[in-house]
């Protein structure tokens, strides 16, 4: 039984179906972009050297339609404020959040609304308030696609996810990441005995 998801996507222009660290796409569709690389199905069991992976991206950014982006700061602050108000509105359970740079993940429990429609809501809402506050242009795409799912079906699969959410600011230099809308995960499966409400993250 499905009884959350690990959501994920990127920033305009990141994790191209070719990066050659391998990606989750089955085709790359962005012709430009096809000689840049090959598709590689799943994460490389050996990983690419970090200069080689920016050469990629400085090709990328030759070729594709509008310029590379990242999230400063401001931007992250802004993007953490519209995932708070699309959990609250919507009543999602949100186990563990970072927003990076260039990608976002989210744990989030099982819901009436299926993944897909999730990550829609969660770009939509993002990409408006950036826009609503002058960090980025209109016309320039904020994100870079429909986004990855992965279904949990355990304890161990979301303290498992957990642990790897909070870990991602950590292995680029950064703080861990707290947010007022993640709730603290208290091994809650359905049919579990009922525990008091969980604890929200101490900020």
């Amino acid at each position: 039984m499905v009884v959350g998801y690990h959501l994920v996507w990127t920033a305009y222009g990141w994790w191209l179906p070719n990066d050659p660290r391998g990606s989750w796409s089955s085709e790359i569709r962005v012709e430009p972009i096809k000689p840049l690389g090959e598709l590689h199905y799943g994460r490389k069991a050996q990983q690419p050297r970090s200069a080689e992976v920016r050469r990629f991206y400085e090709q990328a950014q030759d070729v594709l339609a509008h310029p590379l982006l990242t999230f400063g700061d401001a931007e992250i602050a802004i993007i953490a404020q519209s995932f708070g108000e699309v959990i609250r509105d919507r009543n999602y359970t949100c186990y563990a959040c970072a927003i990076m740079p260039d990608h976002v993940h989210l744990l989030i429990r099982r819901h009436i609304d299926k993944a897909e429609s999730m990550i829609e809501t969660f770009q939509n809402e993002s990409r408006s308030k950036l826009i609503a506050t002058g960090k980025r242009s209109p016309t320039n795409p904020v994100w870079g696609g429909p986004g990855w799912k992965g279904f949990l079906n355990s304890r161990s699969d979301f303290e498992r996810v957990e642990r790897y959410i909070r870990q991602n600011p950590i292995q680029i230099g950064k703080p861990e990441q707290h947010w007022d809308f993640v709730t603290r995960y208290d091994g809650w499966l359905p049919g579990s005995s009922p525990k008091q409400a969980p604890r929200k993250r101490d900020t």
